[in-house]
């Protein structure tokens, strides 16, 4: 799987940022990671390196300035995303994705909080809406150190 059926959805931020691998054309996840944004960065690289990466839809919010610059700079185009109400919008889409197990299903949707951060669903979140689509997620695991 190499070229221009795959994406990467980038949520920056300054102590960690969360990132999704897609192949555009199957509408579907291929990896996700909560990263250090040095790591997320070398990750990037990697999958440009390895698999062919070349776009990156990346969210507008906090932490993004420098962002651009740095894709650019190893040759990855980004595509800027509005990311206003995503980390709320990805409480849900946790549910959605991960379904609402045991004792919490329970509860009310708006009490559930997800037993992790949600950094990679936030990306998720926006690579979908660049798509205008979503995407599945079977059974990928989360990075949480580059390299692995």
């Amino acid at each position: 799987m190499r070229g221009a059926s795959l994406l990467a959805g980038l949520d920056p931020g300054r102590s960690k940022c969360g990132l999704v691998l897609a192949d555009s054309r199957a509408s579907v996840l291929v990896q996700a990671a909560i990263l250090a944004p040095a790591e997320a960065l070398a990750l990037l690289r990697h999958w440009q390196s390895q698999q062919g990466l070349t776009q990156v839809v990346l969210g507008n919010g906090t932490g993004s300035g420098p962002w651009p610059a740095q894709l650019q700079g190893c040759g990855l185009d980004p595509h800027p995303v509005d990311e206003r109400g995503t980390t709320l919008a990805a409480r849900s889409r946790f549910w959605e994705l991960e379904g609402a197990g045991s004792w919490r299903r329970l509860l009310p949707p708006g009490l559930r909080l997800p037993p992790r951060d949600l950094d990679d669903v936030v990306a998720q979140l926006l690579l979908e809406r660049w798509l205008g689509r979503p995407l599945s997620r079977d059974d990928v695991p989360l990075l949480r150190h580059w390299p692995a």
